[in-house]
C-alpha cells in the first residue's frame, strides 16, 4: 500500500465517519488533517504500506510529531485518531491487529485556560460601537458578546441559536451543544438588554424581508456562521487592544472562572456549560486557585514574610 493508497483508504474512512457516523463537517476535517500528517510520516520513513505499522513505528511517529514541535495535547489528539482509523481498518478486514495501545504512552499538558477579566470584556462590548458605529450591526455583535459571555455559550450554540428559543422574561436560552444535546443556559440583565435593543431596533432591518428563525443574522438576512462570529471576536478583541490570542471560546472561559471566583458551585458551572463531566469543569478551579495566589501576594500585609509564597522577598 503506497502513500496514495493510504490516502484513499482515509478518505474512505472520513467518509465513513460523516455519513453512517454523523460526525460534523468540521470534525471531519480535523480528522483528515491529523492523518495527513500520518501519510507525510510514512513518505518520510519510507514506510509503503499503513500495514507494516507497529507499535515501534507508532512509538516513532509520536517522537516524530514531537520533533516537528507540536504540543503534547495535539500529539495526544493525533494518536487517538490514528487509533480510530487503525480501529476502522480492522473493523474491514484491512488489518489483523491495532498497532496503537489502549493506553496513551504520554500525557497532556495540562494547559490552563485563557480568560479575560471583567474590565476588558467590557472593552471588547465597547469596541463594537467604536468599530461599527452606531449601527445595526454594532447593536447586534453587542448582542452577541453579550450573551457568548453571560451565557458560557460555545460559538457553535450561538450560530445555531433560535429566536424561538429565547425568553427574554426569564432570562434563558435554549441551546443545542455536543452531541445535539439540548439544554437552558441562563443570563444575566446586561444580555437580556443588549438582546432586546438588538431585536428592537436591528434584526428585522437585517432579516431585509428574509424569513428564518436565527437569532443573529448576517447583513443579507442569512443565519450568521461560526465563521463570522469567531472573525467578529478576534476583530473587537484586536480593536480593544487585547491582542491576538483572544478568541470566540474565551469568552467562555471567562463566563467559567468568573462564576467561580464568584462562588458558584462546580456542579452548577457544570450544567451551564454543558459538560458531560465534572472532571472537563475542575480545570477552572487551577485557573481560579493561580488567582487566588496572586491575589494573597498583592493584597496580603504579611504575604512578603515567606520567600516561598512571595519570590519578590529573596
Amino acid at each position: 500500500m503506497n502513500a496514495q493508497a493510504f490516502d484513499l483508504f482515509a478518505d474512505n474512512f472520513c467518509n465513513n465517519l460523516e455519513r453512517l457516523r454523523g460526525l460534523s463537517s468540521f470534525t471531519v476535517r480535523g480528522y483528515r488533517a491529523d492523518l495527513k500528517s500520518v501519510g507525510e510520516f510514512m513518505v518520510t520513513e519510507e514506510i509503503s504500506s499503513v500495514g507494516e505499522f507497529d507499535r515501534q513505528d507508532v512509538r516513532r511517529y509520536l517522537s516524530w510529531l514531537l520533533e516537528l514541535g507540536y504540543q503534547r495535547s495535539s500529539i495526544v489528539r493525533k494518536l487517538s485518531v490514528l487509533r480510530r482509523f487503525f480501529g476502522w481498518m480492522l473493523d474491514e478486514g484491512y488489518l489483523k491487529i491495532n498497532p496503537v495501545p489502549r493506553r496513551l504512552p504520554m500525557k497532556k499538558d495540562r494547559i490552563l485556560p485563557r480568560f479575560l477579566n471583567k474590565e476588558e470584556i467590557s472593552r471588547m462590548i465597547v469596541a463594537t460601537t467604536e468599530v461599527s458605529g452606531k449601527s445595526w450591526i454594532s447593536l447586534r455583535d453587542a448582542a452577541l458578546l453579550e450573551l457568548m459571555y453571560g451565557a458560557g455559550l460555545r460559538v457553535s450554540e450561538v450560530s445555531s441559536s433560535d429566536l424561538s428559543g429565547l425568553d427574554l422574561v426569564t432570562n434563558q436560552i435554549k441551546v443545542e451543544g455536543k452531541g445535539s444535546k439540548e439544554r437552558i443556559s441562563l443570563f444575566g440583565l446586561p444580555a437580556a438588554r443588549a438582546l432586546k435593543l438588538y431585536l428592537e431596533n436591528a434584526r428585522l432591518y437585517l432579516l431585509n424581508e428574509k424569513n428564518t428563525d436565527a437569532l443573529f443574522v448576517s447583513r443579507d438576512g442569512n443565519r450568521l456562521s461560526v465563521r463570522s462570529i469567531q472573525d467578529r471576536v478576534v476583530k473587537y478583541a484586536r480593536a480593544s487592544g487585547l491582542g491576538q490570542r483572544v478568541h470566540a471560546h474565551t469568552l467562555r472561559h471567562s463566563f467559567a472562572t468568573h462564576m467561580i471566583d464568584g462562588g458558584a458551585d462546580l456542579r452548577v458551572v457544570q450544567e451551564l456549560l454543558g459538560h458531560s463531566t465534572p472532571e472537563t469543569t475542575q480545570i477552572y478551579t487551577h485557573v481560579t486557585g493561580s488567582q487566588a495566589r496572586k491575589s494573597y501576594i498583592l493584597a496580603h500585609p504579611m504575604s512578603d514574610i515567606d520567600s516561598e509564597t512571595n519570590p519578590k522577598a529573596n
